[in-house]
């Protein structure tokens, strides 16, 4: 009991609690194996109930870290690893250099600032972020160097090599683009819509997709980034990523050959007046021979927040797109659509936040219901 203290003693232990009622418009989520683009939907009330823990131990040299999740949704009660890693850092004069290893989200995003991956703008995530929560997380090595100039300038280089990424890109190709603030926990399988294609050509791919699991196809992706930053004034960063899938079949799942651009920038302060863009561009596909699918797609958004005193009000545009490329025998993989979001938080107390959001999207995908719909959502939330 004394060494469990101890341990405790030694992690600065954070995270937050959030309790969300939603009403939404439109088809039924896919979380239900349905169409919808919301995690909510149906034309019904959800009340959806999340936690999420860090804890993180540090010296000057060395971190470890670790994050997890637990909640109740659409999809029933789930709990796992969101992240872990261990870091190591060293400094020479105005240069800094970062080692990593483990599962973690790569620094690309410009609206998740927040501890645990959270958004100090918005309850639901961008598209475009809401794909990074769900598909893109590297189990790897992440090598970073950091330059400050006298000015205060910063100039960052990485490389990051990683596995086990890859069935990356299987819901953009046969769901498309949603939005919501959901992170897929490590081995968690997430559901697929009623395509025939599965239950066809693709019938030995498993009834869902496992993004973050064991390697599968012993190919080793890597990604590459570069940032500019006037550190609390703006930044423009650009990333490359290539997971190298082979797009084979293993194990009733295929490794997915997945590779996006994505170019992000932000400016002003955070406590006050800021803006934040992000553009991504890629293609994704698997299989090979009559069955295949090749699609390529983007998403970009725009978001403004102000902040004034204990209020803060935010709001984002954004457009995505899937883009048919096989023209196959399968179901096509074509997507067009757009979403606003708006805003309002309130700093209730020192640790207690609530919220206001209004969220909808429209859009089209040939053979799937009118994905078109709106919500509005309450959260009262809980950090520590």
């Amino acid at each position: 009991m004394q060494a469990a203290v101890l341990v405790l003693a030694l992690l600065d232990v954070n995270g937050f609690l959030a309790l969300r009622g939603v009403n939404a418009t439109g088809p039924n989520p896919w979380l239900d194996g349905g169409w919808g683009r919301l995690e909510a939907g149906g034309d019904r009330d959800d009340l959806f109930a999340t936690a999420y823990l860090g804890a993180d131990w540090t010296s000057e040299h060395f971190g470890l870290h670790v994050s997890g999740a637990a909640r109740s949704d659409a999809s029933g009660e789930q709990a796992g690893l969101i992240e872990g890693y261990a870091e190591a850092r060293a400094s020479f004069g105005l240069d800094e250099l970062q080692l990593r290893a483990g599962q973690f989200f790569l620094p690309t995003s410009r609206e998740n600032r927040d501890p645990l991956w959270a958004s100090p703008y918005t309850i639901n995530f961008s598209a475009l972020n809401s794909w990074i929560g769900e598909e893109v997380r590297p189990h790897g090595v992440d090598l970073q160097y950091r330059h400050i100039t006298a000015r205060g300038h910063a100039l960052t280089t990485a490389a990051t090599a990683f596995r086990g990424n890859d069935s990356m890109g299987a819901l953009l190709a046969w769901r498309g683009w949603a939005i919501g603030n959901r992170l897929s926990a490590y081995d968690e399988v997430l559901p697929l819509p009623p395509l025939p294609s599965l239950d066809t050509f693709f019938r030995f791919q498993r009834d869902g997709t496992k993004p973050f699991g064991t390697d599968l196809d012993g190919k080793t992706g890597y990604s590459a980034r570069l940032r500019y930053s006037l550190p609390q004034r703006a930044g423009i960063q650009y990333l490359y990523l290539d997971n190298q899938g082979d797009r084979a079949l293993y194990r009733g799942e295929y490794a997915w050959a997945t590779k996006f651009h994505l170019l992000s920038a932000d400016a002003g302060d955070p406590d006050r007046l800021s803006v934040a863009a992000e553009y991504m561009k890629g293609k994704t596909g698997m299989g090979h021979g009559e069955a295949f699918v090749d699609a390529g797609f983007y998403a970009t958004y725009f978001l403004a927040s102000w902040k004034r005193g204990r209020n803060r009000w935010s709001g984002r545009y954004e457009l995505f797109n899937t883009e048919e490329r096989d023209f196959s025998i399968a179901e096509s993989n074509e997507e067009n659509g757009r979403a606003w979001t708006f805003t309002w938080m309130f700093d209730l107390l020192a640790r207690v936040r609530l919220t206001a959001e209004f969220t909808q999207v429209t859009g089209d995908r040939p053979g799937a219901p009118d994905p078109d719909g709106r919500s509005v959502t309450v959260e009262a939330r809980y950090g520590f």
